[in-house]
């Protein structure tokens, strides 16, 4: 059985002096803009920046049925985004869904992540049972949003405990986020939660020992359930060193963008 390639994702690229790229991957209902302009315009005063759209997400088309939100089937676009820009290899950066693709690249794909930033990241549910209940919670959520429509969903995960802190950013900059969400359509929420959920990804808590890449954990100090799970995470990856970002919560590079490339950039140089 063939099934449908995933269309080529969009990617806002800025060149840099410096190779190999980073590569920026935003999280669930996010885009390449969500990281915003002062991050990636400070990146590329040293390296070449590619953050992309995920599928469905931003610029980037939706593939043409659910198979091509299957996590597998992401990875294999994002590591075609690379080929398409002639990188055998790059710094993966991502956050929380991303940063959940990124770790599956240097499980699945070492030789393709040179370092790794994961922000707000998971290596998944250790258990099938768990995996399960959060499948079955994430086609619940893929079907009411099909069904309310964007207006609810938004309002309903921005009203989530975890992004709380978001509450305290400037009028504008919620706005601009609402506005970011909303760009998105029912149809590619309901199939992503339900091909790349974090039921649907597999764990990666007993393979985290084999990964080489350099790794640096960020978290928001505000963000507890994210904090514990970094400091796991630090035990069993070899290479791994923790941020913990004062003041901050789930999403650092909205909250702190000065505070995330103070933590960020000067990993991201290392020899």
């Amino acid at each position: 059985m063939t099934t449908d390639p995933v269309p080529p994702l969009a990617a806002r690229r800025l060149d840099g002096p410096g190779d190999p790229p980073v590569l920026l991957l935003h999280g669930f209902t996010g885009s390449a803009g969500a990281w915003g302009s002062v991050i990636p315009e400070a990146l590329s005063r040293h390296r070449t920046v590619l953050a992309v759209d995920l599928p469905g997400h931003g610029d980037s088309p939706p593939p043409s049925g659910p198979e091509g939100y299957r996590w597998e089937r992401v990875l294999e676009a994002v590591l075609a985004a690379l080929d398409a820009h002639g990188a055998e290899s790059a710094d993966w950066v991502g956050y929380s869904m991303g940063a959940r693709l990124a770790l599956a690249a240097a499980v699945e794909h070492a030789g393709r992540v040179r370092r790794l930033v994961l922000e707000s990241g998971s290596p998944g549910l250790e258990t099938a049972a768990s995996r399960e209940r959060r499948r079955r919670s994430d086609a619940a959520l893929a079907r009411r949003i099909e069904s309310r429509g964007m207006e609810w969903f938004v309002d309903h995960w921005m009203g989530l405990s975890l992004f709380a802190t978001q509450r305290r950013l400037p009028a504008e900059v919620q706005a601009a986020e609402r506005k970011r969400r909303l760009a998105n359509t029912p149809e590619v929420l309901g199939h992503t939660l339900r091909g790349m959920g974090t039921g649907s990804q597999p764990s990666y808590w007993a393979c985290l020992g084999e990964v080489r890449a350099p790794t640096l954990l960020l978290t928001g100090a505000l963000d507890r359930k994210y904090e514990a799970m970094a400091r796991q995470m630090e035990e069993a990856l070899p290479r791994a060193r923790r941020r913990s970002v004062p003041g901050a919560g789930h999403a650092v590079h909205l909250e702190a963008p000065g505070r995330w490339l103070e933590a960020v950039q000067p990993f991201l140089l290392e020899r």
